[in-house]
C-alpha cells in the first residue's frame, strides 16, 4: 500500500526541469578553414544562449504565484524565450553537423538518395544550397525534409525564432549570422560557406533522415 501511494505522489508531482548544459564541441578545434580562435568565439557565443535560455525558464517560473499572466514582463519573457531557445538549438544543430573530413557523401546513402531524386545530382542541390547561402543578409541556411511528402527544401532563415518550415526536421544547418566567420573572412561569405561544405558530416545527415 504504502509503494502504491508513494507512485500516486510521484505521478502528481510536477517534474523539476534542469538546467540546460552546454555541448563541449572543442573536439571541432583544428578542423580545416576554420580557426580556432573563430570557433571558440563561436562556442562562447553558443554557451551565452544556452545561460539566457535557463535564465529565462527560472523567470518564467514565479509565474503565475507571485506575478499576473497578464503583464507586459510575461510576455516580453515569452517572447524572449523562443528566440534564446531556437539560438541555443540551432547552434547545436550546426556544429553537429560539422566534423566531417571533406569526403563526399555515401552513393549509397538516404541523403544521396533523396537529393539525387528531388534535385538531380548532389552537385545540382549543392549549387541550390550555396546560392540560398551567399543572399544578402544575415541568418541560418537550413536544409529542410517534410515527412508526409519526402520532400526536400534548402530554406533561408533571417531570425533565429521566425519563418521556419512548420512541422518540418532541420538536416542540414549553416550559420550564416557574421558572428560565424567575419573574424577569419570578414566580408568573404562564399569562402566561409565552401569551407563549411567540406566539413559537413555526412553520417550525422543521413542520420536525421533516418530518425524521421
Amino acid at each position: 500500500m504504502r509503494s502504491f501511494l508513494l507512485s500516486i505522489a510521484l505521478l502528481t508531482t510536477p517534474l523539476i526541469a534542469e538546467d540546460y548544459q552546454p555541448k563541449d564541441y572543442s573536439y571541432l578545434l583544428g578542423m580545416k578553414g576554420f580557426d580556432d580562435a573563430l570557433l571558440k568565439l563561436h562556442f562562447q557565443l553558443y554557451q551565452g544562449y544556452v545561460k539566457q535560455v535557463n535564465l529565462l525558464s527560472d523567470a518564467l517560473k514565479k509565474f503565475p504565484n507571485s506575478t499576473p499572466l497578464d503583464t507586459y514582463e510575461f510576455g516580453a519573457l515569452k517572447r524572449r524565450f523562443g528566440w534564446e531557445f531556437d539560438g541555443m538549438r540551432l547552434h547545436e544543430l550546426y556544429f553537429d553537423n560539422l566534423g566531417g573530413k571533406g569526403s563526399l557523401p555515401n552513393p549509397k546513402s538516404s541523403f544521396m538518395e533523396s537529393v539525387t531524386t528531388q534535385f538531380g545530382s548532389f552537385g545540382q542541390w549543392k549549387q541550390d544550397f550555396v546560392a540560398t547561402a551567399l543572399m544578402r543578409g544575415i541568418g541560418w541556411v537550413i536544409l529542410y525534409r517534410e515527412k508526409q511528402t519526402d520532400r526536400l527544401f534548402n530554406a533561408w532563415i533571417d531570425q533565429h525564432d521566425v519563418g521556419h518550415l512548420a512541422t518540418l526536421k532541420p538536416i542540414i544547418v549553416l550559420d550564416v549570422w557574421e558572428h560565424a566567420y567575419l573574424t577569419q573572412y570578414g566580408l568573404n561569405r562564399a569562402d566561409y560557406v565552401e569551407a563549411f561544405m567540406n566539413n559537413i558530416n555526412w553520417a550525422v545527415v543521413d542520420q536525421r533522415l533516418k530518425q524521421l
